[in-house]
């Protein structure tokens, strides 16, 4: 994605974000439905809209490492040092999460799954909100996710606060998704 990113529609993003919006953009492979990850009414509204189960947990993104560092417990250096090498891009962890996280991030895992994103403006959009971001497809559960602005709109309709419009990353599927303990994939 080389064109330039709109610092008014990133603020309003960023407005949305705080005050509880549910926030679409674009990924390496899909649109994202995302929102503060420590909002209840915010995850509440988006697990609704997807009409997806609490117990399955999501995914966070992030613009570096250190805004997912209080979501995960430490870990071995070997470790880090695989999961680093992977990041930025389109590969998620399943890394031990924190005590005292929301069970709506968790869901019924004693995990969270965490990526450093390489798209550009969702990078932007976590170094705006000074946060990871909840990212799931932007879609309802068992629909095919949403490739652009406009599927955004039209599938979800006006229940999205505001839509990030630019390009996908270019990936064709949405992100790996390996198990941190084992490095085994979850997701292809």
């Amino acid at each position: 994605m080389h064109e330039t990113i709109n610092p008014w529609k990133l603020r309003e993003a960023v407005r949305s974000f705080n005050r509880g919006g549910l926030i679409a953009y674009p990924t390496e492979a899909v649109y994202g439905l995302g929102c503060d990850p420590l909002n209840a009414q915010a995850m509440e509204a988006l697990l609704g809209l997807k009409q997806r189960s609490m117990e399955k947990g999501v995914i966070l993104i992030a613009a570096d490492f250190e805004q997912l560092r209080p979501f995960i417990k430490p870990l071995a250096e070997p470790l880090m040092e695989q999961i680093f090498a992977s990041w930025p891009g389109p590969n998620t962890w399943l890394l031990p999460a924190a005590d005292n996280l929301p069970f709506w991030l968790t869901g019924v895992h004693t995990s969270i799954a965490v990526r450093v994103t390489a798209h550009p403006l969702a990078a932007a959009l976590c170094r705006a909100c000074q946060s990871p971001l909840v990212s799931t497809s932007a879609n309802r559960s068992g629909q095919h996710p949403a490739k652009s602005a406009l599927q955004v709109r039209l599938r979800l309709g006006n229940r999205v606060d505001c839509i990030l419009s630019a390009p996908l990353g270019g990936n064709r599927t949405p992100s790996t998704i390996r198990d941190g303990a084992t490095g085994r994939i979850i997701r292809h």
